[in-house]
C-alpha cells in the first residue's frame, strides 16, 4: 500500500508509470510532474478507469474514501464513472435552483416592463435584505420560518412597509420557481398574516388655508438658496409631484409670454405604468396662473443658461436634490406637519371645499388617474380652460399679500 511519503518522493520519469495502492487504486504519475488518482475496476466484463482527481489537492486519505464510494456503487450494480456524471450534473442542476438563481431570472424577465427607477428598486431591496441570508438555498430548502427571519429584521429598522413589498417580491420569485419547475410552493405567501400591521399615514398637510399660507411664508423667510425658494413657491402654486418638479427642463414651459401660458409634462417623466409612458395623450398640462409664470420669469434669470429649470447647485446637468425643498420645510419648524408631497393635499381639500362639482376636474389637476379605464384614457386637454380658472384661483388666494417672486429671490429689482 502507498504512504504519503513514498508519494513525495516519486519523481517524474520518461513516460507515464503507475503507483499501486490497493482495491484497484493507483497513482499514474505523468512526465509533466502531475500525479492524477485513477480506480481501476471491472462493469458487465468490461475493464474501465475511474478519475478521482489530482494530488496533492486529493489526499491519499481522500483517494481512498472516493475508492470506497466508487466500490459500493459497483456492488449495487451501477457504472461509477456513470454514477459519477449525474451527480455532477444533479449539482450543477442545484446551483440554478437556488434563490439568488431564481430571483436574477425573474428580475431579468420582468425589468423590461418595469420603468428603471422600480427595476432598481426591486433589485437593491431583494440584494440588501434577501439574497444574504437566502440567496444560496435551493429554494425547495427555503421554509416559512427562514423567510419570516429575514423580514422580521427589515420589520425591525423598523420598515414595515418595506417588509411588506419584499414578501411579496420573495412570493413571485416562488411562484416563479413553480412555474418553471424548480419549486414546489411558496413560502412567503402563507407569511401574510403574520406580518407588523401596517398603520398608513398621510403626507403631513396643512388644510387650513391661512397653515399653507404661513407655511409658505415662514419657508420663505428661512436663509436659502434663492432657486430652493423658488421651487418651494411653484410647487405650491402647481401642485405638482415634487419629484417631476425638480427634473424639468426649460422646454417643458410653453408660451410663457402668451395668454395661455402651460407647463406640459411629457408623459415619460409622471407616475405612470410602462406602457403608458410614450402615450402623449397622458402628457400632464398644466395651466399656469400668473403667478406661476412669474415665478419662472425669476427662475430663468438665475438658471436660464443651462438644460434644467431647477439643477444642482454643483452640478448643472443634474436636478436639484430631492431633499432641498422638504430641509427648507424642516428648518421653517414644519417638520412633520407639512411636506413638499403635502401642497397637493392642501390643493385638494381646500378647492374641493370651495367647488365640489369640480372634483374630478381637480383630481384632473392633479394628475389623478381615474380607477374607471375608459375614463383614465382622457384627452390631456380636457377642461383646461376650467382648470386655468381654478389654478388662478388658488393662486391669488395662496400669495394673497406675499411678496413678489423677485423679492424671495433676493434679486435686485431694476432701476425705473
Amino acid at each position: 500500500m502507498l504512504t504519503d511519503a513514498a508519494i513525495r518522493r516519486a519523481k517524474p520519469g520518461k513516460k507515464d508509470y503507475k503507483l499501486s495502492d490497493s482495491g484497484g487504486l493507483y497513482l499514474l504519475c505523468r512526465p509533466s510532474g502531475t500525479r492524477l488518482w485513477r480506480l481501476k475496476y471491472r462493469f458487465l466484463g468490461k475493464e474501465k478507469a475511474l478519475a478521482l482527481g489530482a494530488y496533492p489537492g486529493v489526499t491519499l486519505l481522500a483517494a481512498r474514501e472516493a475508492r470506497n464510494v466508487a466500490k459500493r456503487v459497483l456492488a449495487a450494480g451501477q457504472d461509477p464513472a456513470v454514477h459519477k456524471r449525474i451527480q455532477a450534473a444533479a449539482a450543477a442542476s442545484v446551483a440554478t435552483e437556488t434563490f439568488e438563481a431564481i430571483f436574477r431570472e425573474w428580475h431579468a424577465l420582468q425589468a423590461p416592463q418595469w420603468t428603471e427607477v422600480h427595476a432598481a428598486d426591486v433589485l437593491h431591496s431583494i440584494e440588501a435584505w434577501v439574497l444574504p441570508d437566502l440567496g444560496r438555498l435551493p429554494v425547495r430548502q427555503i421554509t416559512p420560518p427562514l423567510v419570516l427571519e429575514v423580514l422580521r429584521r427589515i420589520e425591525a429598522r423598523p420598515a414595515i412597509e418595506t417588509a411588506r413589498r419584499v414578501r411579496q417580491r420573495i412570493s413571485a420569485v416562488f411562484v416563479y420557481a413553480i412555474a418553471t419547475g424548480r419549486g414546489d410552493n411558496d413560502p412567503a405567501a402563507i407569511l401574510k398574516g403574520a406580518m407588523a400591521p401596517l398603520v398608513r399615514r398621510r403626507q403631513p398637510a396643512a388644510l387650513d388655508l391661512s397653515k399653507v399660507r404661513q407655511v409658505l411664508r415662514d419657508a420663505e423667510a428661512v436663509p436659502a438658496h434663492p432657486v430652493t425658494r423658488l421651487a418651494l413657491r411653484l410647487l405650491a402654486l402647481t401642485v405638482v409631484r415634487p419629484g417631476t418638479l425638480r427634473t424639468t427642463p426649460w422646454t417643458d414651459f410653453q408660451a410663457l409670454d402668451e395668454a395661455e401660458p402651460t407647463w406640459v409634462i411629457p408623459a415619460a417623466r409622471m407616475k405612470l405604468r410602462l406602457q403608458h409612458k410614450d402615450d402623449e395623450a397622458r402628457d400632464h398640462m398644466v395651466p399656469l396662473a400668473r403667478q406661476a409664470v412669474e415665478v419662472i420669469g425669476v427662475l430663468r434669470k438665475l438658471t436660464g443658461r443651462g438644460p434644467l429649470a431647477f439643477p444642482n447647485s454643483r452640478h448643472a446637468h443634474k436636478p436639484m436634490s430631492e431633499n432641498a425643498i422638504g430641509y427648507l420645510l424642516n428648518r421653517a419648524g414644519h417638520h412633520s406637519k407639512h411636506t413638499p408631497h403635502g401642497f397637493r393635499a392642501s390643493f385638494s381639500t381646500l378647492m374641493n371645499e370651495r367647488s365640489p362639482a369640480d372634483s374630478k376636474i381637480i383630481d384632473l389637476m392633479l394628475a389623478h388617474v381615474p380607477k374607471d379605464k375608459v375614463e383614465a384614457a382622457y384627452n390631456r386637454a380636457a377642461h383646461l380652460g376650467r382648470r386655468r380658472e381654478l389654478a388662478q384661483e388658488w393662486a391669488d388666494l395662496l400669495l394673497d399679500g406675499m411678496p413678489s417672486a423677485l423679492e424671495i429671490s433676493g434679486l435686485p429689482r431694476k432701476s425705473t
